[in-house]
């Protein structure tokens, strides 16, 4: 099998089930995007970020949080509160430097999500890079996407 075919059927049924279970969860379709688009970012994943930039736009995510959302940490008044505590709690889940989620992320997110949304948080978190290692270590180039 090339790296470009298809991914197995069973797998990605999956894989898209615990993606729009998680995103259900959450309750928040635009703040969603800017999860899966900042964990795309981080792990490098083109096809990822090609696709979600496009659902971001069309569920409202203003051009400007799109075009800081790699400085977000810097981008004093262009995220809200919660927006923060997801991408920080994103950035921890996906790049586990400290080989843990560190206490004051958590309770920042914890401030702002009930216990359901953070488990859904956590788990839309666990999805996107799931699809991003699949789509990068296939090397599924960008623009494929059909809705």
């Amino acid at each position: 099998m090339s790296r470009t075919e298809v991914l197995d059927r069973e797998v990605g049924r999956a894989l898209s089930a615990l993606s729009a279970t998680a995103k259900r969860g959450l309750g928040d379709p635009a703040l969603a995007e800017l999860v899966v688009i900042r964990a795309s970012q981080l792990n490098h994943c083109a096809f990822c970020l090609d696709m979600h930039l496009g659902i971001a736009r069309e569920h409202g995510v203003s051009e400007k949080q799109l075009d800081l959302l790699a400085a977000w940490e810097e981008a004093e008044g262009v995220y809200d509160e919660r927006e923060r505590a997801a991408l920080a709690l994103t950035e921890a889940v996906t790049v586990l430097t400290d080989r843990f989620v560190p206490d004051d992320v958590w309770a920042a997110a914890a401030k702002q999500f009930d216990d359901g949304q953070l488990a859904h948080l956590i788990g839309l978190v666990v999805a996107i890079n799931n699809w991003n290692r699949v789509m990068v270590g296939r090397r599924i180039p960008p623009g494929g996407y059909r809705p």
